[in-house]
């Protein structure tokens, strides 16, 4: 069972205990992400996740990335529209050195200006590679067609105008704008006990001085379907189909996983993978993917074909999403899809590492952490009228956005 303790500053240190590893995961979740910068911060918090390894006041780059990685342990870092974490797996005995540079490279970097240029050039060559994937920038740029002029439809990685400016004050001026106390969490998941956690980390986050900032979030409101087709050098055509879709406060959430789940889940037996690469093998795979946002979600369907194929793998796309608009789930495949979607939740939990970042963002984003089984149990309560009802909504062929990449 989880604990969680606040301090008089605001943040948050939630703690689960597992005796049957060798390890502790711990990180810090801040509720900063992309979608907080303005039009001229573009890729800031992007660039800011980054320069969290290239100096602290009492580290440089090298006893940063050393400190843990010569004891075996990883120490790693990403960036969401919502998020940035900062987390480290180690041995248990080395919790509290993981804890400590956690702690410095969160709150103490210094952004070195000479580290700022190098590390400039590395994000524009991540760039650059991210534009040669174009099974990666279909992704991105689909949000950027759902979303249009909102912050939520911007590249996480910037523009290359907006990453080559940035100087050391810019981080220093975003985090300062940015940072709430309040919205910070501390993560631990492993062999170590709630005491012993916060023997290590507990004394130090006390001294960060209380902090609120008065920033709120732009909320998306103003969507309109688009289509759009894109000539690429690529060798088959890939598909992005998107809309918005409920936010993470939403009560229907878990019934549109479960939709999801079924429609174009991680399962080999899902219907789309089914119906376009078992029965005709005209992908290689294909997905359905859903998201919730702290106001608003998203809905994404992605595969690629080969040109001549294109049509008839959009009508099978199509006649899916049909299915499940006008015809309810009979009993047994409702049950059976169940069954699949928990069994999956429940395997998700054995990975801790994973599950002590899912702690922190839920302690932030919903202010608890509902237990595994609660979440269980409005899976199964959902009815076929339900799923019916959640499919006629979200797969409404008029408020379908696409994006198509054709070969030159």
């Amino acid at each position: 069972m989880y604990q969680i303790k606040e301090l008089a500053n605001g943040i948050r240190i939630v703690h689960q205990e597992v005796t049957h590893t060798r390890l502790v995961h711990c990180g810090f979740i801040l509720n900063i992400g992309s979608r907080d910068e303005t039009k001229e911060q573009e890729g800031l918090a992007h660039f800011w996740e980054h320069m969290a390894f290239k100096g602290t006041q009492k580290r440089k780059t090298f006893h940063i990335i050393n400190r843990l990685e010569s004891l075996g342990g990883e120490l790693n870092a990403y960036t969401t529209k919502e998020k940035i974490c900062f987390y480290a797996s180690v041995l248990k005995e080395h919790y509290s050195k993981a804890a400590d540079l956690l702690f410095d490279i969160t709150f103490n970097s210094t952004f070195p200006t000479k580290e700022i240029e190098k590390e400039r050039q590395v994000i524009l060559e991540e760039m650059s590679m991210y534009r040669d994937s174009p099974d990666d920038s279909i992704q991105d740029e689909l949000d950027t067609l759902v979303f249009e002029n909102h912050a939520l439809g911007r590249n996480i990685l910037g523009t290359e105008e907006t990453v080559s400016n940035f100087s050391q004050q810019d981080f220093f001026d975003f985090i300062s704008s940015r940072l709430d106390t309040s919205q910070v969490v501390f993560s631990i998941a492993g062999n170590i006990s709630f005491a012993k956690a916060l023997k290590a980390i507990e004394g130090p986050l006390s001294q960060i001085q209380s902090k609120k900032t008065l920033y709120i979030r732009s909320g998306f409101h103003d969507y309109s379907p688009q289509n759009k087709i894109v000539k690429r050098d690529i060798t088959q055509s890939l598909c992005a189909i998107g809309r918005p879709a409920f936010s993470q406060h939403d009560k229907n959430r878990y019934k549109l996983f479960l939709l999801n789940n079924i429609l174009g889940g991680p399962s080999m037996n899902s219907r789309l993978n089914l119906a376009l690469r078992e029965k005709y093998g005209y992908v290689y795979s294909i997905e359905s993917s859903y998201q919730p946002f702290s106001d608003t979600g998203f809905f994404g369907i992605f595969f690629g074909t080969e040109e001549k194929t294109l049509k008839k793998s959009m009508h099978l796309v199509h006649r899916e999403l049909v299915k499940l608009r006008t015809k309810k789930l009979g009993t047994m495949q409702l049950h059976m899809a169940k069954e699949q979607a928990i069994g999956q939740m429940a395997m998700a939990e054995e990975n801790y590492a994973a599950l002590m970042l899912v702690f922190g963002k839920s302690l932030i984003d919903h202010g608890k952490i509902d237990p595994l089984e609660r979440i269980f149990e409005q899976i199964r309560s959902t009815t076929a009228e339900e799923v019916l009802e959640i499919a006629e909504q979200i797969f409404d062929p008029e408020q379908l956005s696409y994006l198509t990449y054709l070969p030159n």
